[in-house]
């Protein structure tokens, strides 16, 4: 089993949050809370439109060699199916988790695939050094001050990048657009390469009525011994177009039967961030120290194979052996 949970989590990384399966109720906020209700409502609601049922496209494609010598990659396209559900939505904070149906067919085999964590107004914010090193950096006033924060997470519910910035509305679509911030590299350049360590993006959400762009411009840099360099830039496109899926009812059945499996291990990285300024997660490009062990003990909740307790004292092994609090 564990072979195929590993084969399905790679296919899903290729390409690269109270549980209701439906749109979340209107939240009004009060005014003291927030100084413009209808613009912070605006902006809940730009996110929250972000679940549905999607087929989905990651293009991503190297544009600019910037080391001398440098011969692009080839252009990656990636087509997917997702649901996307809202997990929690408590006003000021709205938790997306981002489910993958691999396969066709009623019954396709279900990866938890990224989560993105939105948040009114954050005082601190997840920053990435480089190497598997992590930062919490303080918000200024000023910067957080009608701004949402986005943190998005890998299939292990580690972390992966966050930024913060405003979203800005007009007719005809809604957009959020951060400065630019740092990330490790994607599942589909680590098990390939090693010959850059960052990749620094400016990250892109644009919701329409007819769906969502992610678009991410990307410059991959190597980071080593102290300095800095740009590698070649790359510019990338996930596209959401609204549909119905064949097999949403397995994703759905998937996250009733191990969301209180998940609750555990995204607790886990919630209570670091709080408690931490800084920290260490290792793992290896194959995910064998980290998401392929965690998944896996999500699929035997999954199949009845272990209880939630059971296969969260499992996953908490790996998890504590390859955290390492820095400061």
């Amino acid at each position: 089993m564990k072979t195929l949970i590993l084969a399905a989590a790679a296919l899903a990384l290729t390409g690269c949050a109270s549980t209701t399966h439906h749109p979340a109720a209107a939240y009004t906020a009060p005014a003291s809370e927030v100084a413009d209700v209808a613009a912070f409502e605006r902006d809940r609601q730009a996110i929250l439109a972000m679940q549905g049922e999607y087929a989905v496209t990651f293009d991503f494609r190297e544009t600019v060699a910037i080391a001398p010598g440098y011969q692009l990659a080839e252009p990656k396209l990636t087509p997917a199916r997702e649901l996307v559900i809202v997990i929690e939505d408590s006003g000021d904070f709205i938790m997306l988790q981002h489910l993958l149906l691999a396969g066709d067919g009623p019954e396709p085999f279900i990866v938890k695939h990224w989560r993105q964590d939105w948040r009114y107004e954050p005082a601190r914010v997840l920053a990435f050094e480089g190497h598997d090193d992590w930062r919490m950096d303080d918000v200024a006033a000023a910067d957080r001050s009608g701004a949402w924060s986005q943190t998005v997470y890998q299939v292990d519910d580690s972390p992966r990048y966050a930024a913060v910035g405003q979203w800005v509305h007009t007719s005809e679509a809604s957009t959020w657009e951060p400065p630019v911030s740092w990330r490790p590299l994607p599942r589909r350049d680590d098990t390939t390469r090693e010959d850059y360590d960052v990749i620094a993006a400016v990250n892109r959400h644009t919701v329409t009525p007819w769906g969502w762009t992610h678009e991410q411009d990307n410059s991959k840099l190597v980071v080593r011994e102290g300095v800095t360099e740009e590698l070649v830039r790359e510019i990338g496109v996930n596209t959401y177009r609204r549909t119905e899926l064949e097999g949403a009812a397995a994703a759905h059945a998937y996250w009733d039967a191990t969301e209180d499996y998940w609750v555990h291990v995204r607790d886990r990285f919630l209570e670091l961030e709080r408690s931490a300024r800084r920290f260490h997660i290792e793992d290896d490009a194959e995910g064998t120290l980290l998401y392929g062990p965690v998944l896996d003990a999500g699929q035997r909740v999954l199949f009845g194979m272990d209880d939630v307790d059971a296969a969260w004292a499992d996953a908490q092994t790996y998890l504590d052996s390859q955290i390492t609090v820095l400061d």
